[in-house]
């Protein structure tokens, strides 16, 4: 590609960033918190683009052929085009733009290991009755503090349903420390009150106590805590279908 070619691929990365960033896009790759360096780097790259068109439209057309003539020169004199193929490059960036890649779900969740592990410490909950919690957050204190920092309170939580080989149910909701490269899933086990009918990937709020039932993860052993379930009910998705690791 010449230099024209290659201010346009660099323009279209930079609007692809831009408009995954603007329109929430983002959050399917990456985690909330990384937004303004996204902006920073779409708004870099197009400048960038910019700057290298009016750098090539500046300089005299004679030394851009010659340019180009070394850049192509295979060293016998012979001078070679680049493969048109190549322009095929620029599909998965116009997929970017077009096409919303669905957020990491249950096939991915129930073929990898629950995350969980021992928080850092117990802050104490805010006052409220039902308590909204993450998941990563309940399955923490339910696992690891047994359930002392929770005691008898209701406690509303949403995620995603899981079903292993058996057919157990599980909440489910997939942690990022970066982004979707490193996502892992937390599980919480399902018991009491439940609809009759559990679709994996259908996104449930429900409210309920803790209960000292836990089983292993099926995958990798990890410990799953139970919610004793009182009330549940279909949602959509989340904006954020992800979430961060509780500190």
């Amino acid at each position: 590609m010449n230099r024209q070619a290659q201010a346009v691929v660099l323009f279209l990365v930079g609007v692809a960033v831009l408009h995954a960033t603007l329109t929430d896009l983002y959050l399917r790759y990456v985690k909330a918190g990384l937004r303004p360096l996204l902006l920073a780097t779409g708004v870099i790259l197009i400048v960038a683009a910019i700057a290298t068109v009016w750098y090539e439209l500046r300089r005299p057309r004679a030394a851009q052929e010659g340019l180009r003539e070394r850049e192509h020169d295979d060293g016998h004199g012979h001078v070679h085009r680049e493969p048109r193929i190549s322009w095929l490059l620029v599909l998965p960036l116009f997929a970017l733009i077009l096409v919303a890649p669905p957020a990491l779900g249950s096939y991915s969740a129930m073929r990898t290991g629950t995350a969980l592990q021992p928080p850092w410490g117990f802050p104490t909950l805010p006052a409220g009755d039902p308590l909204r919690l993450d998941v990563d957050d309940y399955a923490g204190r339910a696992a690891y503090d047994h359930g002392h920092s929770l005691g008898d309170r209701h406690i509303k939580v949403t995620g995603f349903i899981t079903l292993d080989r058996s057919g157990a149910p599980y909440l489910t909701r997939m942690i990022l420390n970066c982004c979707a490269a490193d996502a892992q899933p937390i599980k919480i086990g399902l018991s009491g009150q439940l609809p009759p009918v559990l679709a994996p990937d259908t996104w449930l709020e429900v409210t309920g106590t803790y209960t000292s039932k836990r089983t292993k993860d099926p995958v990798n052993g990890g410990v799953i805590p139970f919610i004793d379930v009182s009330k549940a009910r279909t949602v959509p998705a989340p904006h954020d279908p992800y979430e961060s690791p509780s500190t």
